[in-house]
């Protein structure tokens, strides 16, 4: 089991962690193509709840995170249709097309305290269960059967610590902590 929920490692810009005090932002979908002549776009969903595209929503498009409002969504075979406030042509359309789709930190639902998103985890210090440091989680490696929290000791070294419950014993928002039980291999 994972303790933290995956929005998209995605990024179509530099990466790194942005300045303190400037918004977070999150891939939710990329944009394909414009379809038919009225400014509607085929368009792939990457987040997985769909309140992040209902009409009415601030969404930011391509590397300048430029924002636009939603004004409709309609499934189009495995693809979407989106449309946008200010995007009536098929030209207008075609100015935005193939670019991510991102939403600020602030429009992500606040998880159960046993759930953590990947941003949040990313930079909590990783204690064993006696109290020790471990280190720092530096990546998240998103694999098939449960995430790997790539952790950075203080001599430089890393360790691979599985997201599973018997090895991840508590997780702690306040402290942006993780208590983990090192696995031993026989």
């Amino acid at each position: 089991m994972s303790n933290a929920r995956h929005i998209s490692d995605h990024h179509d810009g530099p990466s790194g962690s942005p300045d303190q005090g400037e918004p977070v932002f999150f891939v939710i979908g990329k944009l394909r193509r414009p379809h038919g002549v009225s400014g509607e776009i085929l368009f792939e969903m990457i987040s997985e709840n769909p309140r992040h595209f209902s009409p009415g929503n601030r969404v930011y498009i391509g590397l300048k995170k430029k924002p636009f409002i939603i004004t409709a969504l309609r499934q189009s075979n495995k693809l979407w249709l989106i449309t946008f406030e200010g995007i009536e042509t098929r030209e207008q359309a075609a100015l935005i097309t193939n670019q991510a789709m991102y939403i600020c930190e602030d429009s992500l639902d606040p998880l159960p305290d046993d759930l953590f998103y990947h941003h949040e985890v990313i930079g909590m210090h990783v204690l064993d269960e006696n109290g020790a440091l471990l280190g720092e989680v530096k990546e998240i490696l998103v694999t098939g059967a449960n995430d790997v929290y790539v952790v950075n000791t203080p001599t430089g070294a890393e360790i691979l610590v599985p997201a599973v419950k018997s090895v991840i014993q508590r997780m702690d928002r306040n402290t942006r902590s993780i208590v983990v039980r090192p696995q031993e291999w026989v």
